[in-house]
């Protein structure tokens, strides 16, 4: 064999035209995307109302939620990234290896009623600051709809542009005035609370583990399922990676028609057909996929820092400025909007209004295209002819994929429509802002752990133990397991003990 061959005898060269990322601050935050995408599905229902009503109704008591669900569901989270980096397939992919496919069956049913009862909670939050906007803030009334109909109209309008934009394939310019737009939010979060910063004293909260009461635990659940966001989103994620077509995930085609991977099939083989020897892979090739992983890492790693700032920000915020306040209404919006106000001035009003339009828009947004993407490439694993037609990107459709309707973009569309008039519908019938975040957040909650298990298992099992570059480190690994026993535990008592009867007892009354 010669010395410019692989081990398999694949000319390196063909892989020559891989262009390394750089690696420099301003080109990586251009290069983020998933991470960041990730970020802003949880910076609106959860930190825009759950965080306020959490600091509006109880002060500081529960700002311990925010620490506990950020550091003990971090690893739930990476490793979705870790593994996609790692195989350049998707975590479903991995799902759909196991005994009858069962995690796959799972993961598509919780996601088809996560996308109605769940959407319907994101989307209410951005209905409610248009309700806002133009009821109180600007005057202006629909006349003949009332309170809750002007709040499902809005739902309507801003679910239809949402899908319009996805499947119009404009996603990409919204995402850049989204960024900008919650980063308005986020600076002008912290310049109101530099302005009149809570005392040092509230901080102990942040170890002090407590319920104030039975009606705190709803609360609660939604800060522990959905914050920074909920661990089903990490399929999202890890969908997205692979859509990214960057690192491994662009290669991995190339490599299996190269001979340097195993040919992959959910139908046919077992999950160590996923692995990737990277020892065989040519040393331009591997530093590749080495950068783009630090890539993918770093981007996650900022937007769950950031937006684990932000939360506790608006916790504190709430405290200072809103309670004692049940933060609750139509109107929920004009209450947490008072934060702003009231420290700076009215002025501050519009500024916040257009930072949570598109905090609230983003997640409502990102909801829209991850859920039915889940879906799709649940059925690509499940069905033999949807995996016949696999993709939802445009430029790898062709006529037959579009006429096709099992094919795995109809299905992604046919979801999207689902979600739409589901979550709408669910909205004008229970027209309740504040209750229907909180119930969709904790519903995040009961899928949580069996994800968060999958994700480890199949990162420890399918990326070999040899592999310096993307096997989890000693410390990731023990902490993994450990966070996946509490974050379990914590689940089991919620769910058991107090969640169950605080719904019940909240349907009831």
């Amino acid at each position: 064999m010669s010395g410019d061959q692989t081990r398999s005898g694949h000319d390196p060269a063909a892989f020559g035209d891989l262009k390394l990322p750089s690696m420099t601050p301003v080109a990586l935050f251009k290069q983020f995307g998933p991470g960041l995408i990730l970020m802003m599905t949880g910076i609106g229902t959860s930190h825009l109302v759950t965080a306020p009503v959490a600091g509006g109704r109880y002060e500081y008591a529960l700002l311990w939620c925010i620490p506990v669900a950020y550091i003990f569901k971090y690893y739930g989270f990476e490793m979705a990234f870790r593994f996609t980096h790692a195989t350049g397939r998707s975590m479903l992919d991995a799902y759909a290896t196991a005994w009858k496919k069962i995690p796959v069956w799972y993961v598509l049913i919780t996601t088809i009623i996560q996308s109605a009862i769940g959407q319907a909670g994101r989307l209410i939050a951005a209905a409610a600051v248009m309700f806002y906007l133009f009821r109180e803030f600007l005057g202006w009334d629909i006349p003949g709809l009332g309170d809750d109909g002007e709040l499902a109209f809005y739902g309507l309008v801003m679910g239809v542009a949402s899908v319009g934009i996805i499947l119009g394939g404009k996603y990409a310019a919204v995402e850049i005035v989204t960024k900008i737009a919650a980063g308005i939010l986020i600076v002008s979060t912290l310049a109101v609370y530099v302005a009149e910063p809570a005392p040092l004293s509230s901080f102990a909260n942040f170890f002090r583990i407590g319920a104030p009461d039975e009606a705190s635990w709803i609360i609660i659940a939604s800060f522990l399922g959905l914050l920074p966001t909920g661990i089903d989103v990490s399929l999202q994620a890890s969908e997205w990676g692979k859509a990214k077509k960057v690192g491994m995930g662009r290669i991995r085609d190339d490599l299996e028609n190269a001979g340097l991977v195993t040919h992959f099939n959910s139908f046919e083989h077992d999950k160590s057909e996923l692995s990737v020897d990277t020892s065989r892979l040519p040393p331009h090739v591997l530093e590749y996929c080495r950068r783009w992983y630090r890539i993918g890492i770093w981007d996650f790693r900022f937007g769950h820092v950031i937006s684990f700032f932000i939360a506790c920000v608006f916790v504190l915020l709430a405290a200072v400025w809103m309670y004692p306040s049940d933060v609750q209404g139509n109107a929920v919006m004009g209450e947490i909007a008072r934060i702003f106000t009231d420290s700076i001035g009215p002025s501050m009003m519009i500024v916040f209004l257009a930072g949570a339009m598109a905090a609230t828009y983003s997640t409502a947004f990102n909801y829209f295209d991850g859920w039915p993407r889940v879906v799709g490439a649940c059925c690509r694993n499940l069905f033999k002819s949807t995996a016949s037609l696999p993709g939802t990107s445009k430029d790898d459709l062709d006529e037959k994929h579009r006429k096709t309707w099992y094919s795995e973009y109809n299905i992604y569309r046919a979801s999207m429509f689902f979600s739409l008039v589901t979550s709408v519908a669910i909205i004008a019938g229970l027209p309740r802002p504040v209750y229907l975040v909180l119930v969709a957040s904790a519903l995040a909650y009961f899928v949580a752990p069996v994800i968060f298990y999958l994700n480890l298992y199949y990162c420890f099992t399918v990326i070999p133990k040899t592999d310096k570059t993307f096997y989890p480190s000693t410390f990731a690994t023990w902490f993994s397991w450990l966070s996946l026993l509490v974050f379990t535990g914590m689940s089991l008592v919620l769910i058991w003990v107090q969640l169950l009867p605080a719904v019940l007892r909240l349907l009831q009354g």
